[in-house]
């Protein structure tokens, strides 16, 4: 297949094609495609599919500044759109998303929108990375193990050795792990509880993340992000 062809067929940015294209032809990845098909074919899966990809193409490769790392997506209806912890307006924020506006308003003082989207953070280098990138309606968890893991470790392994000074929020045990793909020589690794309710109150209030990413961005002479939704 030509390449045109193939990144057509997974609308992916080309900055990210380009960087992972070795792994779309890979063992794993095609009998992931295989499967998805299959799911596909039986069940609904969110995102839709010309949203699975939607991190990379609302952050070029070239443009991340910061890598936030979810796990699968959203399960129920209309939630899910590609980036993690990120809502569609319209859709009630969920409680992980909640306690993310409380942290911000404690860390920067930003009033809590009314909306749980967050593709203006995603425009602006802001990476919304979930490590599994579909999900079957209403089983969290149910495309884990099929072959995302080692897509989306690959690319957290590329911006790691292609990029400089990047900052990787991990949020949760899950997140935490991820720390070894990263040289955290060449870039800052800031570490917390998960904002889920059951974690929250663990760690995750008072880290402070956007302050501190801010500031090591200021540092290497990179634009901060404006936290701030709109």
């Amino acid at each position: 297949m030509e390449d045109s062809k193939l990144n057509k067929k997974v609308q992916i940015h080309d900055t990210w094609y380009q960087v992972l294209k070795n792994e779309f032809e890979k063992p794993y990845f095609l009998k992931l495609k295989d499967f998805l098909t299959s799911e596909k074919s039986q069940y609904v899966i969110y995102p839709p599919g010309p949203l699975i990809f939607n991190a990379f193409n609302s952050t070029p490769f070239d443009q991340v500044k910061i890598v936030l790392i979810g796990q699968d997506p959203y399960h129920g209806a209309g939630q899910a759109e590609g980036l993690s912890f990120s809502v569609p307006r319209g859709i009630k924020p969920p409680p992980s998303l909640v306690n993310i506006y409380k942290e911000l308003k404690d860390d920067l003082g930003l009033e809590p929108p009314r909306h749980g989207h967050l593709g203006a953070w995603a425009h602006q280098g802001v990476l919304l990375l979930n490590a599994v990138l579909t999900v079957r309606a209403g089983q969290p968890g149910s495309h884990r193990a099929k072959g995302w893991e080692l897509f989306t470790d690959q690319v957290i392994r590329s911006l790691s050795e292609l990029r400089e000074h990047l900052v990787f929020f991990l949020w949760g045990k899950y997140a935490h792990d991820k720390a070894a793909l990263i040289n955290e020589s060449k870039h800052l690794v800031l570490k917390a509880a998960h904002p889920s309710p059951y974690s929250a109150a663990s760690g995750f209030f008072g880290c402070k993340h956007f302050s501190k990413a801010n500031a090591y961005l200021v540092e290497h002479g990179i634009q901060p992000i404006n936290w701030k939704l709109n």
